[in-house]
């Protein structure tokens, strides 16, 4: 028995050398410095949606999706995900309350509809949200129901009640309306009236596959977020706000891993590599994506954000959001094992970041999906900056994180493991 487990220690140990010896061959910090220069450039213009510097970010993703020799998902050209969002822009209103006039800027309508009339007849849902409630929380969750519903706001609110209006950024095309109204009286009868210019706002998540050997009808997804916060406040006389970390880094992670799995070319999984638009303002990118494959078919989902820089542990570590809600975090750490790479535990559940990144959509349907991610959140002087650039990345490092995920990832990809999905009922 003795020899039997040392052959084994022997077996696995060789495993392990000829998978890091394979790593090592592909991912290199000359390739990932050649990406990540080009997506945290000047020229891509900080990558804002619905600007052209997104749009070369967008193609030159595509492009190398392209030269790695991946598929189109299926349905798509070009590797773009291809959808349109709406911004409505506030025109005018009336409105009544229990027969008297009310103040439009006691009413604020979300809709994606140039005009709407609606009344205490037309079956909206009444819901309140009371004082001392959490207004932005208890309204997102309305805006999510998809139903025309009548919120009414409690006045102790009357301070934010207009930043409700963010809502009407961007919008996904619907037939249904929100309409809050601040006011403590019940909506016993009650009309409005609104108006909007609306605008298209096209958008493209850029998408490929690596189909699998003999699991091809079971997914994983490997993602990153391409857009950033564009052009804003200049500081110290730079106004683009590159994000070299948020997240150029994690799509550059993306790309390198679309074409080592390709060069591998020995997945059982289908392997899914997913840029995605809007992650900045609102997940919406992600939550298109969620509408447009099954998540019953997605084994795991590796959501990579900021790993430009080291971890609170130092070189060759990282940590996995919602540690907690499946085992996917003890598989990775099992296939770690005897590497010189450790992932740990999310060390800020107070900043809830399982619930902050594109991962989210796909964990609220169950899937195991997590980010992995190197951010010192008590320590990111650069986050959301003009300075989040190139210079301030540790490249050696994130090139070293980015062969940790395939090492960990080895018996997913594999399918010898599958992790437990999220426990839906218990996501807040």
């Amino acid at each position: 028995m003795k020899k039997i487990l040392i052959l084994l220690s022997f077996i696995a140990a060789g495993y392990i050398l000829v998978a890091q010896t394979n790593v090592e061959n592909i991912i290199n910090v000359s390739e990932v410095t050649r990406i990540q220069k080009i997506l945290s450039s000047d020229d891509m213009l900080g990558r804002m949606v619905n600007t052209p510097g997104i749009e070369k970010a967008a193609s030159f993703i595509a492009g190398e999706f392209k030269k790695a020799g991946l598929q189109s998902l299926e349905g798509i050209k070009n590797f773009r995900q291809e959808f349109v969002m709406v911004s409505p822009r506030f025109l005018g209103l009336k409105a009544s309350l229990n027969g008297a006039e009310l103040d439009d800027k006691k009413v604020i309508v979300i809709t994606s509809q140039p005009s709407i009339k609606a009344t205490d007849k037309d079956g909206y849902l009444k819901v309140r949200i009371s004082e001392g409630a959490n207004l932005f929380k208890e309204a997102s969750n309305y805006m999510a129901a998809n139903k025309n519903m009548l919120v009414m706001v409690d006045e102790s609110f009357s301070s934010s009640f207009n930043r409700l209006t963010g809502f009407k950024r961007q919008l996904f095309k619907s037939p249904n309306q929100v309409i809050f109204i601040l006011h403590n009286d019940e909506a016993s009868t009650w009309e409005v009236e609104a108006q909007h210019n609306i605008y298209e706002l096209p958008m493209a998540n850029i998408v490929s596959i690596l189909p699998g050997k003999s699991k091809n009808d079971e997914f994983v997804i490997f993602s990153a977020h391409y857009d950033h916060v564009g052009i804003g406040k200049p500081i110290n006389g730079d106004s683009i706000y590159n994000g070299a970390n948020d997240d150029a880094s994690g799509v550059t992670a993306v790309i390198m891993l679309a074409d080592y799995y390709k060069k591998r070319n020995n997945n059982e999984r289908t392997l899914v590599f997913v840029a995605f638009t809007a992650e900045e303002s609102g997940g919406f990118g992600s939550s298109y994506f969620s509408t447009r494959i099954n998540p019953e078919k997605v084994s795991a989902m590796f959501n990579i954000e900021m790993v430009g820089t080291e971890s609170k542990w130092g070189r060759n570590s990282a940590f996995i959001t919602g540690y907690d809600k499946t085992d996917m975090g003890k598989i990775l750490e099992k296939n770690l094992r005897g590497t010189n790479f450790t992932f740990h535990p999310d060390p800020y559940p107070d900043q809830q970041l399982f619930y902050r990144s594109d991962n989210a959509t796909l964990a609220r349907l169950g899937v195991p999906a997590h980010t992995i991610s190197t951010a010192k959140m008590e320590d990111e002087p650069h986050y959301h900056k003009p300075s989040d650039e190139i210079e301030t990345l540790d490249l050696k490092n994130m090139t070293s994180i980015i062969k940790s995920i395939i090492l960990s990832a080895r018996s997913i990809v594999s399918g010898e493991d599958s992790p437990s999905r999220v426990n839906v009922n218990e996501l807040r």
